[in-house]
């Protein structure tokens, strides 16, 4: 009986180890097969330590390769929290916050973190880093990374943009080829030892691709004389803001950019969203008389009238339907040049008249409004038009004198330069060319026509016209001394809440090209409710006026009288050999 007793309990034990045993190979053969890939995991992320490589943010240069965004190398601070005990986090803490400048709640709640990577400030300054190094706190370490930095600070905010902490962009140019400009991030994984170490080596790296450089259009000297004359207008008129475009009217180039209010391109966080907002392409306006050159190039283009014909101007009172259309000043007979010249409302609308809804919304379209234009700029507007199956009986006596239509300065200053360069619609742009780091092509962007608007004779006439606006009409104050020059004068009331004209804010507008002879630069001046004065003849105007005198002379283009007398000698060598 002791015998089998003593049996069984072998028996038992056996079966027990027995089973025990195949609970252990089924475990292994488990976590083999089921968790080897979590467990290894967990083993890396305790033995090393992974750590982004952010890439070089392209550089950004003006024309004359001028840098205006770079990137600069910077400490970033982070911790170790495992390192750090407990016992001496908060007198840590103490210490950085005055020197960060960050919130204390901020810090302990990162400190107190179970990880063994914690950011704890990025990019921070040399001055702090230095600080910092000197406490010589065990857990705390620094790693290089860049930072964007924008060398002429408020100089073309609007254009240039900005990015981000992480380096992408946001704003501007920074934003609209962060595709090219920001590179493609690496990675290293550092080794660590039991005791969350960092060691020396690196068990894989690869390396970050830097991003791509570019070439702007825009001309920094050219960009600072458009700034330095919009700011005085703007101070001088108590405007509550302005824009200007200076725009190669045979390219599209745009060589200057500026808007207020502005923001210091390396202070962005303190900024309002008043002066992030680039109003030169995202803000709709009506333009007042300035587009009163549609319905002149229509009229020429369309052999509806001649610069001579006399249109009779009402002595400054026209009915239309239940409205009195008024002059700024009465006018009786006026030739079709006068018109313009003295930017009489009347006659423009006896002209638009003449043309008819269809005619006169057709070239409207064709001058580029109420479509984008296709900037390489973020935010663009197509503006505002109605068709004609929409106009009311009054339209046709406010959309030719520039009312119940809204547009952008990009779009006016595009109209003018079609008239500029022989009646082409050129395609805005910012960005000439993308480079490599090591200075090579690797993409350009040509000038490129939209469409054909008005003919070469219809474009030549109208030069002839807005020359006569700055000798003889409304642009007086845009006279250039040693240059001729052309465009029109635009003041326009802003609408009320209530959609009524206000009759004490108004937008005061120049649109203009210089010279006459060759234009080199189109140019618009768009202030926003100055006061006391608010006429685009007196506030714009002469913004126009300083910019080309200034940029002119800059580009060293030959004087008008220069190029008149060469012209004449050149015309009498030619009567003489025949």
């Amino acid at each position: 009986m002791y015998i089998v007793n003593y049996h069984r309990r072998v028996k038992a034990v056996f079966l027990f180890f027995l089973v025990f045993l195949i609970f252990c190979i089924a475990r292994l053969f488990f976590i083999k097969f089921f968790r080897s890939t979590y467990l290894i995991g967990i083993a890396k992320k305790q033995h090393n330590l992974y750590v982004e490589l952010e890439p070089r943010r392209g550089t950004i240069y003006d024309s004359n390769l001028k840098p205006q965004a770079v990137n600069i190398s910077v400490e970033s601070l982070y911790a170790v929290p495992y390192e750090i005990p407990d016992k001496d986090k908060e007198a840590i803490i103490s210490k950085l916050a005055p020197i960060l400048n960050i919130d204390y709640g901020y810090l302990k709640d990162r400190l107190y973190r179970k990880k063994g990577f914690i950011w704890l400030a990025r990019k921070i300054t040399p001055q702090r880093a230095e600080a910092i190094k000197k406490l010589d706190i065990k857990g705390l370490y620094f790693i290089k990374e860049s930072k964007r930095c924008y060398p002429n600070g408020y100089l073309a905010s609007h254009i240039i943009g900005l990015a981000g902490l992480d380096n992408k962009g946001l704003e501007g140019i920074e934003l609209y080829y962060d595709r090219y400009l920001k590179g493609e991030s690496g990675f290293a994984l550092f080794l660590r030892d039991a005791r969350q170490r960092r060691l020396g080596l690196y068990e894989k790296m690869v390396l970050p691709k830097e991003g791509y450089d570019l070439v702007l259009t825009m001309d920094e000297i050219i960009q600072y004389i458009a700034e330095r004359e919009l700011d005085k207008a703007v101070k001088k008129y108590n405007a509550k803001g302005a824009s200007i475009i200076v725009i190669d009217p045979h390219s599209g180039a745009i060589l200057a950019l500026a808007n207020r209010p502005n923001f210091d391109l390396n202070e962005y966080v303190d900024t309002n969203r008043e002066g992030l907002r680039n109003r030169s392409v995202c803000d709709l306006f009506e333009p007042g008389s300035v587009l009163k050159i549609v319905t002149a190039s229509a009229a020429l283009e369309e052999a509806k009238v001649t610069e001579e014909d006399k249109i009779f101007c009402e002595n400054g009172a026209y009915r239309i339907a239940t409205h009195t259309l008024h002059d700024h000043r009465p006018h009786g007979w006026l030739t079709f040049r006068e018109v313009i010249e003295q930017s009489s409302n009347i006659g423009t609308t006896k002209v638009a008249q003449i043309l008819g809804p269809d005619i006169l919304y057709r070239y409207i379209r064709l001058f580029g409004f109420g479509s984008k234009l296709g900037i390489d700029l973020p935010g663009e507007i197509s503006g505002m038009i109605k068709e004609p199956r929409l106009w009311s009986k009054l339209s046709i006596g406010a959309i030719p004198i520039g009312q119940e239509i809204g547009v952008s300065a990009l779009q006016l200053v595009s109209a003018i330069s079609a008239i500029a360069n022989g009646g082409q619609l050129m395609k805005p742009f910012l960005v000439s060319e993308i480079r490599d780091k090591y200075g090579e092509t690797i993409k350009r962007f040509p000038p490129t026509l939209i469409r054909k608007v008005v003919s070469v004779d219809t474009a030549s006439r109208m030069k002839a016209i807005l020359a006569g606006v700055i000798e003889n009409g409304t642009g007086k104050l845009a006279k250039v001394s040693d240059f001729r020059v052309a465009g029109k004068t635009g003041t326009s009331q802003k609408l009320e809440p209530n959609g009524t004209y206000s009759h004490n804010k108004f937008i005061a507008s120049f649109i203009g090209f210089a010279p006459v002879e060759d234009p080199v630069i189109a140019i618009v001046v768009v202030v926003d409710e100055p006061h006391p004065y608010y006429f685009g003849g007196v506030v714009a105007a002469p913004v126009f006026k300083n910019v080309v005198n200034d940029v002119l002379r800059y580009l060293k283009i030959e004087s008008s009288a220069n190029y008149a007398t060469a012209l004449n000698e050149t015309n009498t060598i030619n009567q003489i050999s025949r």
